[in-house]
């Protein structure tokens, strides 16, 4: 009503008329219902947060876009490949202070003793896919070590095995202590520096939230001989200084969220001297290493997923 009052002061010549009072109050709801609208699009992006360098920036539930509801992850198929492989597998438990970290380490049948490749798993945890991609690795010729970053955080101070759920895993990695995470692959990289079987050189590789963990160990870890960063973003301008290795990059084509932050970091990577090779796979989306090998895989993930894997194969070679 105080709205009609006000625009009648308006009209100078005549009274609004009962209708024309409607019309006016119909348009105030309609400006209304926009501007709180506007105010809620404004919130939920305040909501959103950058973190520390080893994590992607954060969609509302943090880590790798929002994961919480989505779909259940079904990596059987991994398990079962992982079961067939020829490789010894082992668990090992790598102690530093007064922490454990469980790691799953895969040899390589070679004759001679060879690099190290330390694995970061995704978002999901240490998943059946993730052991079965350090496989993988294994079987191109090099010790291949992956810890789980969720150990003695499950419940009853399991790991990730132990999370009732995807999304409960999902929550506990995005709420991962940084300095608790660079600890846990600093430990887990020397324990595999010293392996009878290593010849010395280290390198590190990560997928997803892994992907970021893996370029920001490259500004902590000067012994690395290279950084493989699958669809993770980048550490900040001050941070990137700090790197010695050469870091190349794996990204998805339908992945705007990740590819739309490669060009500021191809900028200050180039700006601070340092070695930095993307490559963005066309027409595959985020995850494609996993998803492209799934028994449902799309034409352009399993493609992507066999030139990543080629490339990664690859540059190994040429540390």
């Amino acid at each position: 009503m105080a709205l009609c009052i006000r625009d009648m002061k308006m009209t100078s010549s005549r009274l609004l008329r009962g209708d024309a009072c409607n019309r006016i109050l119909a348009m105030r709801i309609r400006d209304f219902r926009r501007f709180a609208w506007a105010l809620a699009l404004l919130g939920l992006s305040a909501g959103l947060s950058v973190t520390s360098w080893g994590q992607q920036p954060a969609a509302p539930s943090g880590g790798m876009a929002s994961h919480a509801g989505m779909p259940q992850m079904n990596d059987d198929w991994a398990k079962a490949e992982l079961d067939k492989s020829p490789r010894h597998q082992e668990w090992v438990s790598i102690k530093y202070g007064d922490r454990t970290v469980q790691a799953f380490v895969v040899y390589p049948e070679v004759k001679e003793k060879a690099p190290v490749v330390l694995v970061i798993h995704e978002i999901f945890g240490l998943s059946n896919w993730a052991r079965s991609m350090a496989d993988d690795i294994a079987a191109a010729g090099y010790i291949a070590i992956a810890p789980d970053l969720l150990s003695g955080f499950g419940p009853g101070g399991g790991g990730s095995d132990k999370f009732a759920d995807q999304d409960a895993r999902v929550k506990a990695v995005s709420n991962l202590n940084a300095d608790t995470v660079t600890a846990d692959l600093d430990a887990t990289a020397d324990y595999a520096k010293k392996l009878p079987a290593a010849n010395g050189k280290l390198a590190v590789t990560g997928f997803c939230w892994g992907g970021s963990k893996s370029f920001g160990f490259a500004t902590h870890r000067h012994d690395l001989s290279a950084a493989f960063v699958f669809y993770g973003t980048g550490p900040d301008a001050a941070a990137i200084k700090s790197i010695t290795a050469p870091v190349y990059g794996f990204y998805a084509g339908n992945d705007s969220r990740i590819g739309a932050t490669i060009p500021a970091t191809t900028e200050e990577m180039k700006a601070a001297g340092k070695k930095y090779e993307p490559v963005t796979y066309d027409g595959a989306g985020h995850g494609f290493m996993r998803a492209g090998e799934a028994p449902d895989a799309s034409a352009d993930n399993k493609k992507a997923r066999e030139e990543g894997m080629a490339r990664l194969t690859a540059l190994l070679k040429s540390m």
